[in-house]
């Protein structure tokens, strides 16, 4: 056998003379045997190389042998490496039991049989060295595989570039032509003018009067000038027009006129070409750029407010909270992403969260539910508080002890999407004493921005919580882009609004950026109204309570804050907007009201409300939760 095909056998005895022993029976396998002395010394075996079989005493004085085996059977690499358990003393079914649940794959008593012991460890090597080589085939057929599919895309481009230039050929298809002979008033048209019209060739009358009919009338005029210039010049010229169709869709155009030469000179020709899909996909494309802007504008306000509310003890333990949570929406935004932004499965947001925390153990993180299409805010709303619970266990709950365990389920009832996290097995908790980040961030973002409630219960052996979300809360489609649109100069932010008092209502559908400007605004010496994330309840507030200014997110999860703003008005009460949209989105009546984008700095509240109290004093930072 060469070097190359040989397999490590490792051997685990606190007895020089057992390991020595066991080196003369497996000596004739022609296979490496390394020796250890104790649980530690095989730990690092097993941390520089790989091991095919490990033949483990049971009884050593560190770490016996079920406590060795379950350290190993931790580590991702050896979750599959056979060990086999020595042992010179009587073993209980239980103790039996209990060595199998710690990954033994075999037992043998003491005196050993030299015959049986070489027998059963070279059936694991001959095993291992299959697994090894088919490993080895897989990763060559991986190989092949990639250049395999490196070949298809480029046949796919390929294809994709044959595609496009069909397009074009197709997109140029859809035109039609045309001459006019000015001087005797006559035209002619070909079938695709015709069909660009939409006018039937046997019942419509070729005459300037029918087709000035057919012509938007301020495109009319400017054509009439085109042609002028045209005949003058002699040059061609294009010109895009609408044509106004019999059953009152209306198309654009783009036509392109030539002049003939000569005696010929008064005779026009050109080519008309449809470019109504063009232009309804430039709308699509400048409509979707806002909306790109307004979710990274929110997802920024989002980031800032999580930063700006988390606490911690101290700068490392700050630090790994603020990267959990981002890591959290990070998660959900690729969820997100794969729909296209149109809704996220919640498995797979629950999956994507607990993945670091599952094991061979099946028992360790169950999940059980339907398939749950979500609205991506509810997505990124349940996904933080996944985070949270999910840290909380691994800190102090189920998740950070050996035996700990997991169970989350979710259904769905009549009008609710429930969710119940329950852990067992876990180290005893107790009930904190005031609310940490995670609890805000949880019972006020499901209550608030979802309409739902959750319910906390710490019992003596784990969490247990319950989370309600109405239909309202995981409605499919993304939300409607705002339509409205005004000019893109009139944000204004260097104001200072008249207050009378210190009550400043805020009016913000996302949890996470309602905590920070409440927190922002507290900080700042004013007192909170609210928040508020909903139009109705804004609206109410706004008519019957003693409050001396606003701040309003202008879209509120679909819903327009256009209502509340006009009764701040009619009271005549200062307020401003905040919105992840550009400016332009704003509707026009209110385009003297200043309006700040997303993510928003304390300072400039400071500024518009008239004060700058407090507002270079750094966020105080202490425990977290």
């Amino acid at each position: 056998m060469s070097d190359s095909d040989k397999v490590n056998i490792l051997l685990v005895d606190d007895q020089p003379g057992k390991l020595l022993t066991y080196e003369a029976i497996l000596n004739e396998l022609g296979e490496n045997l390394l020796r250890a002395g104790s649980g530690r010394a095989a730990l690092e075996h097993l941390l520089k190389m790989d091991v095919a079989v490990i033949l483990v005493d049971v009884c050593m004085p560190d770490l016996d042998g079920f406590q060795l085996a379950a350290m190993i059977r931790e580590h991702p690499r050896f979750q599959k490496t056979a060990m086999i358990f020595i042992s010179a003393i009587h073993l209980s079914d239980m103790d039996r039991l209990r060595g199998y649940e710690m990954g033994a794959v075999d037992y043998v008593p003491v005196p050993v049989i030299p015959e049986v012991l070489r027998a059963k460890v070279k059936v694991f090597c001959e095993l291992y060295r299959k697994t090894r080589d088919l490993e080895f085939l897989n990763r060559d057929l991986e190989r092949r595989v990639v250049e395999r599919t490196a070949e298809l895309e480029t046949t796919a481009l390929q294809l994709r570039q044959s595609e496009q230039r069909r397009s074009l050929a197709l997109a140029a298809g859809n035109m039609g032509s045309w001459q006019w002979n000015r001087k005797e008033d006559e035209y002619s048209w070909d079938e695709g003018q015709y069909r660009i019209f939409g006018v039937d060739p046997a019942s419509f009358v070729l005459d300037s009067d029918n087709i000035r009919a057919r012509i938007d009338p301020d495109d009319w005029t400017k054509m009439q000038v085109a042609i002028e210039r045209l005949v003058a010049q002699g040059e061609s010229h294009q010109v895009e027009f609408r044509v106004l169709r019999p059953n009152g869709e209306v198309r654009w155009c783009l036509g392109t006129t030539a002049a003939g030469t000569g005696r010929d000179r008064d005779v026009l020709s050109g080519v008309t070409i449809d470019i109504t899909d063009r232009k309804e996909a430039d709308e699509r494309q400048a409509l979707l750029a806002r909306e790109v802007d307004h979710r990274a504008k929110n997802a920024l306000a989002l980031v800032q407010s999580i930063v700006r509310l988390t606490k911690a003890a101290d700068q490392k333990t700050y630090i790994a909270a603020v990267e959990g949570r981002i890591r959290a929406l990070s998660k959900a935004h690729n969820v997100l992403a794969q729909s296209r932004w149109q809704g996220a499965n919640l498995r797979g947001l629950i999956e994507e969260e607990l993945a670091p925390y599952r094991t061979h153990d099946p028992l360790r993180v169950s999940l059980k539910g339907p398939d749950v299409m979500l609205q991506p805010a509810a997505a990124q709303t349940l996904a933080l508080a996944l985070h949270e619970l999910a840290t909380n266990a691994a800190k102090y709950g189920a998740l950070s002890a050996i035996d700990g365990r997991l169970r989350l389920d979710w259904h769905l009832t009549g009008e609710n999407l429930t969710l119940r996290w329950k852990e067992s097995e876990g180290p005893g908790v107790i009930p904190p004493q005031s609310q940490g980040f995670g609890s805000r961030v949880i019972k006020a973002s499901i209550e608030r921005q979802l309409g739902g409630h959750v319910v906390f219960d710490w019992g003596k052996d784990g969490l247990f919580c319950e989370i309600v979300v109405p239909s309202t809360g995981r409605i499919g489609h993304a939300s409607p882009i705002e339509q409205s649109i005004r000019s893109a100069d009139s944000v204004v932010v260097d104001v200072r609004l008249p207050l009378t008092g210190n009550r400043i209502m805020v009016v913000e559908d996302e949890t996470v950026v309602a905590l920070a400007l409440s927190e922002a605004l507290t900080q700042l010496g004013f007192e909170v109204v609210g928040p508020f994330s909903s139009a109705a309840e804004a609206c109410r507030v706004a008519r019957s309570t003693d409050i001396n200014a606003a701040i309003l997110d202008v879209n509120l999860n679909g819903e327009m804050i256009y209502p509340v703003a006009q009764i701040l008005l009619d009271r005549g009460l200062p307020f401003i907007f905040v919105t992840g949209y550009g400016p332009e989105s704003i509707d026009a009546r209110f385009g003297r009201i200043p309006a700040l984008h997303k993510p928003i700095e304390p300072e400039m509240l400071g500024r518009i409300f008239g004060t700058l109290k407090d507002v270079d004093r750094p966020f105080a930072v202490s425990s977290a939760s």
